[in-house]
């Protein structure tokens, strides 16, 4: 029953992503992460929360820190810049911007994390996670448990 709720909830941030970005998950740029992956992400990071606002160093319900952020490329909502003050907390916590932050963090830092020989949804989950230049070690269990269950679920949907 869990998995059912995670996964619907992976699904109704993918539908929101989609319709913000006017697009399908299979119209991806190359080398960009699908909406598929953004929502697995987003699901095993903080259940897709589109609540959550700050706590600690993180924002968002992809649970993004500042340097996060600035390695991203410093993404910004419409009418805003990079340097005014909240620009961050603005960003990561508008679900658009913050699924831009993401795809601007992979832009920088993909590499194939687990030696598979293929840059994937299952690198980019580890380098969300464990960061730019630490995906190569281990993701705790609970993340890892999360992501899976929703790669497994949303699989037959497309390319993740």
């Amino acid at each position: 029953m869990l998995c059912r709720v995670a996964a619907a909830a992976a699904l109704a941030t993918v539908a929101a992503l989609l319709l913000c970005s006017g697009g399908t998950h299979a119209q991806q740029e190359d080398g960009a992460v699908s909406h598929l992956c953004l929502g697995c992400i987003c699901e095993a990071v903080s259940g897709c929360n589109s609540t959550l606002t700050c706590t600690g160093d993180v924002c968002g319900l992809f649970r993004i820190t500042w340097a996060y952020w600035a390695d991203s490329g410093k993404p910004v909502i419409a009418r805003d810049s990079p340097d005014a003050d909240g620009a961050y907390v603005r960003c990561v916590t508008d679900n658009y911007c913050a699924a831009r932050a993401v795809q601007g963090y992979m832009a920088k830092f993909a590499k194939d994390c687990n030696g598979d020989g293929a840059i994937n949804c299952d690198d980019y989950a580890a380098i969300h996670r464990l960061g730019g230049y630490g995906c190569n070690g281990n993701v705790d269990a609970a993340y890892a448990n999360r992501y899976n269950a929703c790669r497994n679920t949303v699989s037959s949907l497309g390319p993740i």
